[in-house]
């Protein structure tokens, strides 16, 4: 087994982080009444819903074979992750994964606990965005476009010795 690296280190620190705040986030959306949209600052409001999904509610789980499918394909892209994470030599893609892995995990263990994902964020009073999504969600939108910027960065040429 590799060393993990600094990067590495820390991509798992932030993911266990946001596990916890996206489950806390959760935790307290659930107090809300199902389908009620609460105002908080336009276009931003809280609407709690359940979804069978994955993010922003696509492929819905009608079946729990489907489910239980989506758990196991979560926390295998999870540990996917967390083994290239331990070599991460560079802030953006340490970030970009511990995004992905936190989104992955969190939404996981909704789908074990519930059957399904509490989402909550509800931006479609602006009509361009009408998905209502969660903590997780973002991590894993976030962390998708981070590994993007990360893999159109360009590799600069090792200095020589002898310049």
């Amino acid at each position: 087994m590799s060393r993990i690296t600094r990067h590495g280190w820390a991509a798992y620190g932030i993911a266990v982080v946001l596990v916890i705040i996206d489950q806390l986030t959760k935790l307290w959306a659930l107090a809300l009444p199902e389908q009620v949209p609460h105002p908080v600052v336009w276009p931003l409001q809280f609407t709690r819903i359940w979804n069978n999904g994955v993010s922003f509610g696509l492929f819905q789980a009608g079946h729990d074979l489907v489910r239980w499918g989506f758990v196991v394909f979560s926390v295998v892209v999870a540990i996917l992750l967390a083994v290239w994470a331990q070599g991460a030599s560079r802030w953006l893609p340490a970030l970009g994964l511990s995004l992905v892995m936190s989104g992955a995990v969190g939404n996981a263990i909704d789908r074990a606990r519930f059957g399904a994902v509490v989402d909550f964020i509800d931006v479609s009073p602006i009509g361009v965005f009408p998905w209502i999504f969660n903590i997780a969600d973002s991590g894993i939108t976030i962390g998708v476009v981070l590994l993007l910027l990360d893999s159109l960065r360009r590799e600069r040429p090792a200095k020589s010795a002898s310049a």
